[in-house]
């Protein structure tokens, strides 16, 4: 069959009404006013989509972030253990969690079955540092005890999600259920590109010296859902060549390769006219990205002619492709060439046993790399207008899954409170916002939904939540969904 006969056998109700909305008013126009005027119809046929800062009149303010590095912890880091400091559970080792402060919480099924929720008090050093004196997990985290007056620590996230598949998906996208844009897509789509020659949306999946582990990380968390493809985010591979395919295979030389693009690109524009699929245009898009791309990427992934002091600022694991160290001087490296968002993924901090040999293996992965990055950015001038996001999907339980010794626990999921930071960009360094209960288990003063978080940083880019929407399926859909949210003014600088 025709392939165009097929689109529009398949096609919904919704679609079928879309493309024909303004047929009956072309008719009456052409009958109005003769043939000759016949060809207004065709001038005003569907054409690309007018997309970016200035079709969608954004920012709406002035931004003190221009762009952003979100480095997410797969699993969902302890709290306790980090950055939510809790002396007083070490007198209570080994004794049952109160009712009283459980209250009846749903729990996964990895700890439901437990006869008893003893306490497990964080076996590391906890110490005061910076100017701001914030208590902070100073023997993992030595690096990061040196820059903590940059970092805005919020200490009472929350979430409904008590799984990964969900959380992630709501931290990612502001909803539990898949098939929704991610926040890097919003920015992409709200804010445009600030380099033609590399996408503005960017995905680097660091590779865990531990592997213990390992959750599942799909392509859905940087979807761009129901925004045009075009802004999904790319994801990069570890190694010399990021992209696959992207180099010409070889007898093709450039010019030939521009010849295809441009005959393609004619019939891309002839199927776009007959068909009216705005995903066309986002393929045509992709081709020329990809054109562009293969003179860009290369020297991009080349991080050899960096000098030695840049090895010494983020650890000599910099040098090793795929280590956390090393897409952490990647993402320098691509929003130093205008890549809008940068996404980070770090796997293994899933701590439901063996915590006390797992997490020196993970700190060590990110704590001189963390420091090593912000140090950069602030050399190179860019630290006031990039946010750098660190956190997971949601915290973990005070009490032990599994065996408990004073040396070694584990710790289920706990989505009633839990710990993130974010550092430039407008953020208020040197705070720690929130206050949780002697258990870390919950809310005391000052919540931070999601939903608020994702507000906040919307509004650190200059964008008014509320106002940023796009017309799906009827509604007027938006990153922070329906239910109210606010934008936290205590974490602005």
């Amino acid at each position: 069959m025709n392939p165009f006969d097929d689109y529009r056998t398949l096609e919904t109700r919704r679609q079928f009404f879309a493309r024909g909305k303004n047929a009956l008013g072309y008719a009456a126009l052409s009958t109005l006013l003769g043939r000759q005027f016949a060809s207004l119809a065709e001038a005003a046929a569907p054409s690309a989509p007018a997309v970016g800062p200035n079709a969608l009149g954004l920012p709406h303010f002035a931004a003190k972030a221009k762009r952003v590095i979100y480095l997410h912890m797969v699993g969902g880091p302890s709290q306790m253990d980090l950055w939510d400091y809790k002396p007083q559970m070490q007198a209570w080792y080994d004794k049952d969690l109160p009712e009283s402060v459980r209250n009846g919480q749903r729990l996964t099924t990895m700890t439901s079955g437990q006869s008893r929720f003893p306490i497990a008090p964080s076996k590391y050093k906890f110490s005061q540092a910076g100017k701001s004196g914030i208590w902070m997990n100073t023997e993992l985290m030595p690096w990061q005890s040196k820059i903590v007056d940059d970092l805005c620590v919020i200490r009472t996230l929350h979430t409904e999600a008590i799984n990964h598949e969900p959380a992630i998906s709501y931290m990612q996208t502001g909803n539990m259920n898949s098939g929704r844009p991610c926040l890097g897509s919003w920015l992409s789509y709200g804010l445009g590109s600030m380099n033609e020659n590399l996408p503005t949306f960017v995905v680097l999946v660091a590779e865990p010296t531990n592997k213990e582990q390992i959750q599942a990380i799909s392509a859905r968390l940087w979807s761009s859902g129901y925004l045009p493809g075009e802004h999904a985010g790319v994801s990069f591979r570890s190694g010399a060549d990021p992209i696959l395919y992207v180099n010409n295979p070889p007898g093709v030389p450039g010019d030939l390769r521009r010849k295809q693009l441009d005959g393609l690109r004619k019939l891309n524009e002839l199927a776009y006219r007959q068909v009216g699929d705005p995903e066309t245009h986002t393929r045509i898009q992709q081709f020329e990205m990809a054109y562009r791309m293969q003179s860009s990427v290369p020297e991009l992934a080349n991080v050899t002619n960096e000098p030695e002091s840049t090895y010494q600022l983020y650890g000599e694991s910099a040098r090793k492709p795929g280590s956390f160290a090393y897409t952490a001087l990647l993402s320098r490296r691509l929003i130093e060439r205008g890549v809008r968002f940068v996404q980070v993924y770090l796997n293994n901090w899933d701590h439901h046993g063996n915590l006390g040999g797992r997490l020196p293996s993970q700190c060590k992965d990110v704590d001189q790399p963390i420091y090593g990055l912000i140090t950069d950015l602030k050399a190179r001038g860019m630290f006031d207008d990039t946010l750098i996001i660190w956190g997971g999907e949601f915290g973990r339980t005070i009490y032990s899954q599994g065996g408990l010794t004073k040396d070694n626990y584990g710790r289920d999921h706990h989505p009633r409170c839990f710990s993130m930071w974010m550092a430039g960009g407008g953020s208020k360094g040197g705070t720690v916002y929130g206050e949780t209960d002697d258990f870390s288990y919950n809310i005391v003063k000052d919540p931070v939904h999601i939903r608020d978080f994702h507000a906040t940083v919307m509004h650190l880019l200059g964008i008014q939540h509320e106002r940023f929407t796009y017309k799906f399926q009827g509604l007027d859909s938006k990153l922070t969904g329906v239910l109210d949210c606010r934008v936290v003014k205590e974490l602005l600088a």
